[in-house]
């Protein structure tokens, strides 16, 4: 112990001839024990010295820990040096002792309402972000079931789960009615999800099953048809089957793709059936096509036409001979079709030329006309004539406009009758 800090102390205290150890509190001198048998008055007071130095350090630590401490913590320390140094069984100015207590009870009660703005601002903020967690679980569970991505909205809400336990075991406390109220709301949304998701995936699995028996259906039909030797409406069948599959809509992925491997399967037969069976008719018509062929050079051989007669009586056998020849390979149909249906076109243009030359409604319509225009063109260089002689540069203008016209027009009229 520090000597001055004892000496000072054992001011306060006294020691009576049978042992019994007094402090002076205040203005009461009281016993606080007895030593009968210490050596002498400094031994009797040393205990209870000691103790007062002891009680004295610890406010003193208490004194430079205020602020850095919890002030609950500082508080629970306060009331037991409080308790202590009420009839404190040591000798020392106790006074002096319950006045800094005292004055640090102050500040431990400014620290104390701090504590508590804190916590209510911690708190405050920690149900702002919890009803945010509560609300975006509601909102996922509001989604239509139709566009939920079920996926995803799962493994989500099960991160806001995770958040809110987060926030419980680690953030402030929340008032029992709010947390009792937002884990109602949350356990709300998450049974909510549940059922939309149990009853999505029930009602997907019995569209699914009746997707499936619809083209199970379609596949049966396709089965029967693949032998089918009626290439035509065979064909269009299959293109009916195939909307209708398109429209059933989709089973599961696994069920999905092994149907369509069986679909497509009945589908190919046909079709290879079909191309193996078109392959061997080209093979017979091959003979039909080099027969066309020479026909159709001389066939073309007729253009350009010079005489419309005489080109329809050679074209005449040549077709004659061009249907005995038969049919030719599909794939050569539309291009040797195409050149004989030219030259046909071809005397049929000319045909229909030299009958509008020689058709005589035409031709009197036109010469009627020829001689109406003819007639205007004459009265109109005599009103040009007149004009001139009188000097008038408007006159002059307008008949020679009205008679460029006419002329004009009796030259296109007389083109189209020589054309």
């Amino acid at each position: 112990m520090d000597p001055a800090l004892s000496a000072a102390a054992a001011k306060f205290g006294r020691v009576d001839e049978e042992g019994n150890v007094f402090v002076q509190d205040g203005d009461t001198e009281r016993v606080v024990g007895q030593f009968p048998d210490a050596a002498n008055e400094e031994e009797a007071l040393g205990m209870y010295v000691r103790r007062y130095l002891d009680l004295a350090a610890q406010v003193a630590l208490l004194e430079t820990r205020l602020g850095n401490i919890p002030a609950k913590e500082a508080g629970q320390t306060h009331r037991k040096l409080t308790e202590q140094l009420t009839d404190a069984a040591a000798v020392g100015d106790l006074p002096s002792l319950r006045e800094r207590l005292a004055a640090i009870e102050g500040t431990i009660e400014v620290e104390r309402e701090k504590a508590r703005v804190a916590r209510a601002e911690a708190k405050a903020a920690a149900l702002v972000e919890r009803t945010e967690i509560i609300e975006r679980a509601e909102a996922i569970a509001a989604q239509n079931p139709s566009n939920v991505r079920w996926k995803s909205a799962g493994e989500e809400l099960r991160g806001l789960l995770d958040t809110w336990k987060e926030h419980q075991r680690k953030g402030p406390r929340l008032d029992k009615p709010d947390e009792d109220g937002l884990w109602k709301r949350f356990s709300a949304a998450r049974t909510t999800f549940d059922k939309q998701r149990k009853a999505f995936f029930q009602k997907l699995d019995a569209n699914q099953d009746e997707v499936r028996r619809a083209k199970e259906r379609l596949i049966t039909r396709a089965e029967e048809l693949s032998g089918s030797t009626e290439w035509g409406p065979t064909s269009g069948a299959y293109r009916d089957l195939m909307d209708q599959w398109k429209a059933a809509g989709r089973a599961s992925k696994k069920v999905d793709d092994e149907l369509w491997t069986r679909f497509r399967a009945a589908q190919q037969r046909f079709f290879d059936n079909r191309t193996a069976a078109n392959a061997a008719i080209d093979r017979e018509y091959e003979g039909n096509l080099e027969v066309k062929l020479a026909i159709l050079e001389e066939v073309e051989a007729l253009l350009p036409i010079t005489n419309v007669d005489s080109a329809k009586a050679a074209l005449r056998p040549l077709q004659d001979r061009w249907e005995e020849a038969g049919k030719v390979p599909r794939a050569d149909m539309q291009r040797v079709e195409g050149r004989m249906r030219a030259v046909e076109k071809a005397i049929r243009d000319a045909e229909d030329q030299k009958w509008k030359k020689s058709d005589p409604e035409k031709k009197a319509r036109a010469d009627g006309m020829l001689a109406q225009l003819e007639d205007a063109i004459a009265g109109l260089e005599q009103d040009l004539s007149d004009a001139q002689a009188g000097g008038d540069p408007k006159r002059i203008a307008a008949a020679q406009e009205a008679l460029d016209a006419r002329r004009a027009w009796l030259k296109q009229i007389q083109e189209s009758a020589q054309g």
